[in-house]
């Protein structure tokens, strides 16, 4: 919802930043695949120490490294098909990474199928769209888009640690957290469906 609100002014940010970085020789999809191996390299620094704000913080600047590679194609003039495909794809690797090992270190197993279930079907229900018709990739300003779930995810990392949860509540902030993304998520994907089905069905009404 925010990235499709504010992309424009968002990607404006980035592009500065992409400048800056740019003269260090970096292709977009070297970028991408290092945010990827970045990613994964915290989720093995979780497992091993069980440190939820560290996870948080370093999620929240391999995501942002992450943001990168779209913002290098635009100022070096090298945006590509390939490049969004394969940014597509690592990102939903780094969410399942992500909720895979959050599950083994708390044990949140139902909670983490729920939050990564709803991601991706968030995605596919745009993608599959695409396949029926086609679409505009930038206008789907749903609920919980990859913005609003990183936001959500590292908030949620960061905070459990300073946050307490009233007695009656049987788990921390953090299983909440994951609880709320994973509803949120089912939402964003039936309202996603609902618009990729009127779509689609004008589509059909209008070749008759």
């Amino acid at each position: 919802m925010i990235d499709g609100h504010y992309k424009a002014k968002i990607d404006l940010f980035w592009n500065h930043l992409a400048k800056l970085l740019s003269g260090f020789g970096l292709t977009p999809n070297i970028v991408t695949w290092l945010g990827l191996i970045l990613v994964l390299l915290n989720c093995v620094l979780y497992f091993l120490y069980k440190n939820n704000f560290l996870f948080g913080v370093l999620l929240a600047v391999c995501f942002a490294f992450d943001a990168l590679d779209g913002a290098i194609a635009r100022v070096i003039g090298s945006v590509s098909k390939y490049g969004g495909y394969l940014d597509a794809i690592v990102d939903r690797y780094q969410e399942v990474a992500i909720y895979f090992v959050l599950a083994v270190v708390n044990g949140y197993w139902m909670i983490c199928f729920i939050a990564i279930t709803g991601s991706l079907l968030v995605s596919y229900n745009k993608a599959r769209t695409s396949v029926e018709i086609p679409i505009d990739n930038v206008k789907w300003p749903d609920l919980t888009e990859r913005f609003e779930r990183v936001i959500l995810i590292c908030a949620a990392l960061i905070l459990d640690p300073f946050i307490r949860m009233p007695e009656r509540f049987s788990e921390n902030f953090l299983y909440y957290m994951i609880l709320g993304i994973g509803i949120l998520t089912h939402i964003t994907a039936i309202q996603r469906f609902i618009r990729a089905r009127n779509m689609i069905l004008r589509s059909d009404h209008d070749l008759r």
